[in-house]
């Protein structure tokens, strides 16, 4: 054990003598676990259970917002995210509250302007929130400026992060190395901040890299230092343990339900290990267990669904090649699945380094991540052998003029003169800092809601996420019905989901009854109705009314099944138009007795067939509509852009395919749409 460790007398009991320097320790559980976990899905409901529990804990803080939190509750949960730090800080009263601030970023995908970033921060402190950690993408701590002057303002904790990222398979080479972190940390010590956080988004950082690394700051600043480090390559754990010893001041961890996989380290083992040295948590062992198991049996079962339960193992040593964050490989690989694409993951995962090189080799987090992760799927699917680079996503033209910062490396210059051509903003990039070329957003953003928005933060909502900002305020006040699934279910609706996708498996989901099937008559007529791979003999009779399914018999390697009565037909509410006979030479054809599936979570949107004389433009991706460029009626050019289509938070330009009128239009803003829906049609 190293000197910096000091074994004492074993004490397992609450009231144990205080180490000489105890390490502070962060909990991620309300925030981070479920956002790596489970989709950002969890919901307040769901927290307050254990808040009062982990308020006794002694965290020197609960992370609990911010991230994709702000943008899941909204779109997804049909939550005000505002009133979730309102209603824990009645529970958690002792403990001082954490949130993740993207910079300029704030809580979306982009770099808003410095009016919508000053009131943002306002809001966020006025409403209960204490330590701001705030993160730049690329590490350009220009996009700093705006929001830490408003941390400071409101006299809130202020912790600058440097993200973690690697070019070589340790820390080192011409980019990332210890005198790049070393430097990064000196001038967020010089803009003030009040603790310094290494983000390792991806769980890259190496247990001997980490205790340089800690040794290196704490000997280079005098700003406490913080390690987060995800949990998916593996090494976390053993990497905080070096870090620990190195002299850190706070980790991170989640309770040991949201813990692991691409999550973070538990909090459970870690105390033991300490337990009884000088940089012993203090933690009650015993109080962490209770909640740990009430997160197991009464929360956790909620949204198990939403675990990848395919995997064996619980790391993806991958990571460390690919360098992508846990919740963005699930994000690719979910996008390439709904584009029937999943066997080009292996070619996603060759071309990202290369995007990510070509693109400035920036740090792949929240939201470079997504720009070079899309960017990366769009490059394999839609390029050919002569050309690259032929669907350049919004973002990655908005990167290469300077919106989001100063790369580490220079842009490949072909790639952003490509990017750059016809950019509305100009095709030079620009040097100065980001938001001094946004024009300011919130006066308009103000205007745009009146009559729906009540409040500030209201307004804050729509202007961060215009879409389903507003699609989310009718919901709040009434103006439109919150959809079925957007609504939390209990515990006992989860139980019962639980139950039924066991009995799926043991083919036990539909229960037979015994029915009384009539003879068959002289009027008796079969056919053979095909279902896919599968055929089906039917036998229809007449019985003086229209001819009747009287039984489906499957054919089966040549053998036919014992005959099954037809299921009863659906019953809708009202008045119903009387049964259409079927003619006697086409029968309508029964679907093959299958297990139901569970119905989606949104009703496909009916999509008009296009008019034989115009040329349709087809969705190439699922996604989000967020806008036309044009209406129905308005001239055309072969290339020019007709509709935004957002596809995992990026967006995507999608241009004409001839010169014509625009003749109709199937969408609207904020709908989603499936791969080959058709979004227009030209003639």
């Amino acid at each position: 054990m190293s000197d910096q460790v000091e074994l004492t007398t074993i004490d397992y009991s609450k009231d144990r003598p205080k180490a000489k320097n105890p390490v502070k320790v962060e909990d991620l559980t309300l925030r981070d676990g479920h956002q790596s976990l489970f989709a950002t899905r969890g919901r307040t409901e769901d927290m307050i259970p254990v808040a009062e529990m982990m308020d006794e804990i002694g965290f020197w803080a609960v992370e609990m917002w911010g991230g994709a939190t702000f943008d899941t509750m909204h779109r997804f949960l049909g939550e005000d995210p505002w009133e979730r730090i309102r209603t824990l800080k009645r529970y958690l009263k002792k403990t001082p509250f954490s949130m993740l601030l993207r910079a300029q970023n704030l809580v979306g995908y982009r770099n808003y302007a410095d009016d919508v970033a000053k009131a943002f921060v306002e809001r966020a402190a006025v409403n209960g929130m204490d330590i701001f950690r705030t993160f730049d993408a690329l590490n350009d701590y220009r996009n700093f400026e705006t929001v830490v002057g408003e941390i400071k303002k409101a006299g809130k904790h202020f912790q600058g992060c440097i993200c973690y990222t690697m070019t070589e398979p340790r820390m080192g080479g011409e980019v990332y190395n210890l005198e790049y972190y070393v430097s990064r940390a000196r001038a967020l010590e010089s803009m003030g901040a009040d603790s310094i956080c290494i983000k390792d988004m991806a769980g890259l950082i190496a247990p001997y890299d980490a205790y340089s690394l800690v040794k290196a700051l704490k000997a280079a600043v005098k700003p406490p230092i913080h390690l987060h480090s995800h949990f998916t390559s593996g090494m976390s754990s053993m990497s905080h343990l070096k870090a620990i010893e190195a002299g850190v001041d706070i980790v991170d961890t989640c309770m040991a339900p949201y813990a692991f996989r691409t999550s973070h380290p538990a909090i459970e083992p870690l105390v033991m290990t300490l337990l009884g040295t000088n940089r012993d948590t203090g933690f009650d062992i015993k109080a962490l267990a209770d909640i740990s198991q009430k997160l197991e049996n009464e929360i956790l079962p909620k949204y198990k669904h939403l675990l990848d339960d395919t995997k064996v193992s619980i790391i993806d040593i991958n990571v460390l090649l690919h360098q992508t964050p846990g919740g963005m490989l699930s994000n690719l690989v979910n996008q390439l699945r709904e584009m029937d694409a999943l066997d080009k993951i292996g070619e996603v995962y060759a071309e990202l380094p290369r995007v990510r090189k070509e693109l400035g080799q920036i740090p792949l987090v929240t939201p470079t991540s997504q720009i070079v992760g899309i960017q990366t799927v769009n490059n394999v699917l839609f390029d050919d052998e002569n050309e690259r680079y032929k669907m350049i996503t919004a973002q990655v033209k908005d990167l290469c003029y300077g919106l989001y910062g100063k790369t580490a490396v220079p842009i490949d210059e072909e790639v952003q003169k490509k990017a750059l051509k016809n950019y509305p903003r100009g095709e030079k990039p620009i040097t100065c800092r980001p938001a001094e070329v946004l024009e300011p957003e919130l006066e308009k953003a103000k205007k745009d809601v009146e009559g729906l928005a009540v409040d500030i933060d209201d307004v804050l909502i729509y202007a961060l996420y215009p879409v389903t900002g507003k699609r989310f305020l009718k919901w709040k006040y009434g103006k439109e019905p919150m959809p079925a699934e957007v609504k939390s279910k209990t515990l006992e609706d989860a139980k019962a989901e639980i139950e039924l996708v066991k009995k799926a498996k043991q083919g036990k989901l539909v229960e037979k009854k015994d029915k009384d099937v009539p003879e068959k008559g002289e009027n008796l007529r079969t056919f053979n109705v095909f279902v896919d791979e599968d055929y089906f003999e039917v036998g229809v009779e007449e019985t003086g009314d229209s001819p009747v399914i009287k039984y489906v018999q499957a054919i089966q390697n040549g053998l036919a099944a014992a005959p099954q009565a037809p299921a009863a037909p659906t019953v809708a509410s009202g008045p119903q138009p009387a049964p259409r006979p079927a003619a006697p030479s086409a029968p309508a054809a029964p679907k093959a007795p299958a297990a139901p599936k569970p119905a989606p979570a949104e009703a496909p949107k009916p999509v008009p067939a296009a008019p034989a004389d115009g040329t349709p433009l087809p969705s190439p991706m699922p996604g989000m509509i967020v806008s036309y460029a044009k209406n129905v009626g308005d001239p055309v050019s072969k290339g020019e852009t007709v509709v935004v289509l957002e596809a995992m938070k990026m967006e995507n330009s999608l241009p004409s395919p001839v010169d014509g009128t625009v003749k109709q239009i199937n969408f609207s803003s904020g709908d989603s749409v499936a791969k080959n829906d058709i979004l227009c049609v030209i003639g």
